[in-house]
């Protein structure tokens, strides 16, 4: 049983004539110029085509006259054709200019479409960057950190009499002096405790106070 179902798009009809019509349409290439009146002839024959309207027809002929590919196709000394492909005369020079001029502006107009979509997707990607730097977190700078210069600490020798369990002293290890608690006194040494709890044996010459 034949496929009757209804074309839907102009861009299926074009490819159905091209299909009935092989010696007038072409799908790829350079086109034809068609014959003048074309269009009823091509209602005629398929006016009994349940797959088409005249108004399917009609939209389905201006597309295709208006593509670039008819367009290049009509140029001084081409010939029209009709629907079986039979000659139907030299195109006439005012023609012509009219399909170079309408070539012309087709074309003007995609190029300047087609800048316009490149600006524009210039310009959302330049607000995307500013965005994103603006939404980044500024990286401040890391303040030097400057060791604050301890003032010295004036210390002096012990005296014997303060060279005694329980006193507390400083320890000088010729980088600084550190902060201690005698534990234990022997002759010639004395054993003290830091603050930090490690012990140690120094010479009685190295406690300060």
């Amino acid at each position: 049983m034949e496929n009757t179902e209804k074309l839907k798009t102009s861009k299926e009809v074009i490819a159905y004539i091209a299909e009935c019509f092989p010696k007038c349409f072409t799908l790829e290439g350079e086109a034809k110029p068609l014959k003048i009146g074309i269009f009823q002839d091509l209602a005629e024959r398929l006016s009994e085509d349940a797959k088409v309207s005249k108004t399917q027809l009609r939209a389905a002929l201006r597309q295709y006259t208006s593509s670039w590919r008819y367009l290049h196709g009509v140029k001084t000394g081409a010939v029209r054709v009709d629907l079986d492909g039979n000659d139907c005369g030299v195109l006439e020079q005012e023609h012509v200019d009219h399909a170079q001029q309408a070539l012309a502006e087709s074309k003007a107009r995609v190029a300047a479409r087609r800048k316009e979509q490149a600006d524009k997707a210039r310009e959302e990607q330049k607000a995307k960057r500013a965005q994103a730097k603006k939404a980044a977190p500024a990286r401040k700078p890391k303040p030097r950190v400057e060791q604050a210069k301890k003032a010295p600490v004036e210390t002096r020798a012990l005296n014997n009499d303060e060279i005694a369990v329980g006193n507390n002293v400083n320890v000088n290890m010729g980088k600084g002096n550190m902060a201690a608690t005698i534990v234990e006194v022997n002759k010639d040494d004395v054993r003290v405790q830091l603050n930090n709890g490690l012990q140690m044996v120094v010479k009685a010459e190295h406690l300060r106070a």
